[in-house]
C-alpha cells in the first residue's frame, strides 16, 4: 500500500473543484426541498394527503420510491432526494472510482506512478478512498444542513447514512467495472447498465411486488433505511456489507490481471475498415455511437414513465399551493400538460448533460493525442471538432426524440415535438462547453458548472421564488411551455444563435491555440 495517501493528495489535487461544486448542489437541492415542501404544505393534514398520494400512483412509486411515514414532513420533503437523489450520489461515486483508477491506467499515468515506490493495489486503494470519502462529506454535510432546516436530528443523520450506503456501494461497483474492461469508457458503461438495473429493481419492488427484489438493489436498501420513518440502521449494515463484498472483489481481479488489460475479453475488429470511416464524420459517430444508443434507451423508458404519471397527477392535486406549482412550472391546459411541460424540462436538462459529457470527448482526444495523429493527416482542426459537434447535435436531438416518444406512447399523444423545443437550450450547453475547450482545455469542466447552475434554476427556483433576471440566466427558462402553451420560434431561434455563436467562438480559439 505504499504510495496511497500520495495519490490520494494527488486525486483531491485534481478534483478541488469538481467535488465541492457536486457536494454544494447536492446540499442546495436537499436544502431547498425542505424549504418548498413547508411552502406547499403548510399543516399535517394537507402533508399526509399529498404522501397518501404520492403512495397511491404506481408510476410515481416506481420512479421516487415509497413514503413509509405520511405524517412525516421529513419523509415527504426528502422524497425526490431519497429516489432520484440517492441515484445521482451513485452516479458521483461511481464516476470518481473509475475516474482515478482505470482512466488513469489507461492514460498511461498510472503506468509511470509505477515505475516509482508505489505499491501495486495503491491506486486501487486511493480512487476507493477518494469516492467513499467523498460520499462519507455529503453525507455528514447534508445531515447538518438538513438538522439546520428543522428535520429530526435521527431522520437527518439516517437520510445522511442512506447516501453514504449508496456511494460506497457503487464505489465498489465502479472499481469492480474498472477491472473488467481495458477502457474507463466501458468501465462506465458497465456501471451505469448495474445501477439502472438495480434502480429497475426497486421500482418494480416498491411498486409492483415482490418486495424483496428491492432489498437485492443497493438503491432499494439505501431507501430501506427509511430516514424520518423509523431509521432502521441495521440496513445501513447490511449496505456497507454489500459495499465490501463488491471491493474484495475488485481487489481479488486486481491481483489476476495485468496492467493496462481488462478480464472481459476485446472484441475483435473488422479486416477491413467501413468506407464510412474514411473521414472524421464517420469516425466521430464511431466514438459517440455506444454512448448515443444506451443515453435514448434510457430516455425512451423515462418519457413512457413520465406519460404514465401524467395520466395519474391529479391524485397529487391536495391544495391549492400544489396546483398554483404546477401551473407555474409550464402549460397552460391543466395541470397534467403542467406536469408533462416540467419533466420535458428535465429531460433537456439531462439531454444538455449528455451533450457536455459528449463535447468533452473533444479534450480527451487532444489529451490522449489521437486528435494529434489524426490532424497530421490532411484533415483540419475546424472540421474535425466540426463532424464531433454535429454527431453531439444529432445525439441529443435524438435523445429528446426518444423521451418524447415514450410519452407518446403512455400519455397518447404526440409529444415529440414538445419534446424537441428543449434541443436549443441543451445545445446552448454545448455551444458554451465547445467554447471553453477552445479557448483554454483545462475549463472544459465550465460546461458541468453551468449545468448544475441551470439545473438548480429550473428545478428549484418555482420552489423559492428567485429574481426573474436569475431566472433568465437559464436558457431552458425562455423555451415555452409545451405542450398546452403558445408555441413561440423568437427564443428558440435566438437559443440557437446563442449556441452557434458559442461553438463558432471555441472553434476560432482552437485554430489559434496550441495542441496541449
Amino acid at each position: 500500500m505504499t504510495g496511497v495517501w500520495t495519490l490520494v493528495r494527488l486525486a483531491l489535487r485534481r478534483d478541488r473543484i469538481m467535488i465541492p461544486v457536486w457536494i454544494g448542489a447536492f446540499v442546495l437541492m436537499t436544502v431547498t426541498s425542505v424549504a418548498g415542501t413547508v411552502g406547499l404544505y403548510p399543516d399535517a393534514a394537507s402533508r399526509t394527503a399529498a404522501s397518501a398520494g404520492i403512495n397511491d400512483v404506481p408510476s410515481l412509486v416506481a420512479l421516487y420510491g415509497r413514503i413509509y411515514d405520511t405524517t412525516s414532513l421529513g419523509a415527504l420533503s426528502m422524497i425526490k432526494m431519497d429516489g432520484l437523489g440517492t441515484a445521482f450520489v451513485a452516479v458521483l461515486c461511481l464516476l470518481l472510482a473509475v475516474r482515478h483508477s482505470r482512466a488513469e491506467e489507461e492514460a498511461g499515468r498510472l503506468e509511470l506512478i509505477g515505475a516509482g515506490v508505489v505499491g501495486r493495489y495503491a491506486a486501487l486503494t486511493a480512487a476507493l478512498l477518494v469516492s467513499v470519502g467523498t460520499s462519507l462529506v455529503l453525507g455528514v454535510v447534508t445531515a447538518l444542513t438538513l438538522i439546520a432546516s428543522g428535520l429530526a436530528v435521527a431522520g437527518s443523520l439516517a437520510f445522511g447514512a442512506a447516501w453514504v450506503g449508496a456511494g460506497i456501494a457503487f464505489a465498489g461497483i465502479g472499481v469492480l467495472s474498472a477491472q473488467l474492461t481495458r477502457g474507463s469508457r466501458g468501465a462506465n458503461s458497465i456501471g451505469m447498465v448495474a445501477l439502472g438495473a438495480v434502480y429497475l429493481l426497486r421500482a418494480v419492488g416498491d411498486s409492483r411486488g415482490p418486495e424483496w427484489l428491492s432489498w437485492l438493489s443497493p438503491i432499494g436498501l439505501s431507501q430501506q433505511i427509511r430516514p424520518f420513518a423509523g431509521d432502521r440502521w441495521w440496513v445501513f449494515l447490511v449496505l456497507t456489507g454489500v459495499a465490501a463484498v463488491l471491493t474484495l472483489g475488485a481487489y481479488a481481479l486486481h491481483g489476476r490481471r495485468d496492467l493496462d488489460t481488462g478480464l472481459l475479453p476485446e472484441r475483435a475488429g473488422r479486416p477491413r475498415a467501413s468506407a464510412f470511416l474514411h473521414g472524421p464524420l464517420g469516425l466521430a459517430w464511431r466514438l459517440h455511437r455506444g454512448s448515443v444508443l444506451g443515453w435514448a434507451a434510457g430516455f425512451l423508458v423515462l418519457g413512457a414513465v413520465c406519460g404514465s404519471i401524467a395520466n395519474n397527477i391529479g391524485a397529487l392535486e391536495t391544495t391549492p399551493q400544489v396546483k398554483a406549482l404546477f401551473e407555474a412550472m409550464g402549460g397552460q391546459q391543466g395541470i397534467t400538460n403542467a406536469f408533462i411541460a416540467a419533466e420535458l424540462s428535465i429531460g433537456g436538462l439531462i439531454a444538455a448533460a449528455y451533450g457536455v459529457q459528449a463535447t468533452m470527448r473533444l479534450h480527451g482526444e487532444e489529451a490522449s493525442l489521437h486528435a494529434e495523429s489524426l490532424l497530421a493527416t490532411g484533415v483540419s482542426r475546424v472540421r474535425w471538432a466540426l463532424s464531433h459537434l454535429v454527431v453531439v447535435a444529432i445525439g441529443c436531438a435524438a435523445l429528446l426524440t426518444a423521451m418524447g416518444l415514450g410519452a407518446s406512447l403512455t400519455d397518447g399523444r404526440m409529444l415529440i415535438g414538445a419534446a424537441l423545443t428543449q434541443l436549443p437550450a441543451a445545445l446552448v450547453l454545448v455551444g458554451l462547453t465547445v467554447a471553453a475547450f477552445g479557448f483554454l482545455p483545462r475549463l472544459s469542466a465550465l460546461g458541468w458548472a453551468a449545468l448544475v447552475a441551470f439545473l438548480f434554476i429550473g428545478e428549484l427556483g418555482p420552489l423559492v421564488p428567485l429574481n426573474h433576471w436569475v431566472m433568465d440566466l437559464s436558457p431552458f427558462t425562455h423555451l415555452p411551455k409545451l405542450p398546452g402553451g403558445a408555441v413561440t420560434a423568437t427564443p428558440l431561434i435566438w437559443l440557437s444563435v446563442v449556441a452557434v455563436g458559442f461553438a463558432a467562438a471555441g472553434l476560432a480559439a482552437f485554430r489559434r491555440r496550441d495542441l496541449v
